[in-house]
């Protein structure tokens, strides 16, 4: 065994992430669908932030694209372990794309608050729909480097 092992395995180990948590959310589109339908502006406004609307808004099948992201919000609450509690809101969590599509967390208040006294450093999710379900899985990622 080299002398320097020990200390070249602990570098490498330090690069590894650290799964925190991990969430995961399904949702009937159908029920988005009513809630927007029969609420309109004050339900979107109350969930979503003005980028998730104009992008959810923009797509043929908008109700998937929200009801998606709830399900994402969802899931992030679920890798907090708070759920939505005084001081933690479905504002503070944003789901947006990147130009591939890829979507990405933005998290702020007092859920990033809350995320960085935990040790998350960063969110990985993932969004899927069908015509009736869309679903979430979200991982919160310590970066030990």
């Amino acid at each position: 065994m080299r002398r320097d092992a020990p200390y070249l395995n602990a570098q490498i180990e330090s690069l590894i992430p650290v799964v925190v948590g991990l969430g995961t959310d399904i949702v009937e589109i159908a029920r988005i669908a009513k809630m927007i339908e029969r609420h309109a502006e004050t339900f979107i406004n109350r969930i979503y932030t003005p980028e998730e609307i104009k992008y959810c808004q923009k797509r043929k099948h908008c109700y998937e694209a929200f009801a998606g992201r709830w399900a994402a919000k969802e899931a992030i609450m679920k890798v907090l372990g708070t759920g939505f509690v005084k001081g933690i809101g479905w504002l503070d969590i944003e789901i947006l794309n990147e130009k591939s599509g890829q979507p990405f967390v933005n998290i702020r208040g007092g859920a990033g608050e809350y995320a960085e006294k935990i040790g998350i450093d960063e969110f990985l999710i993932t969004i899927s729909h069908c015509k009736a379900y869309a679903t979430a899985t979200a991982i919160g990622i310590r970066n030990d480097i």
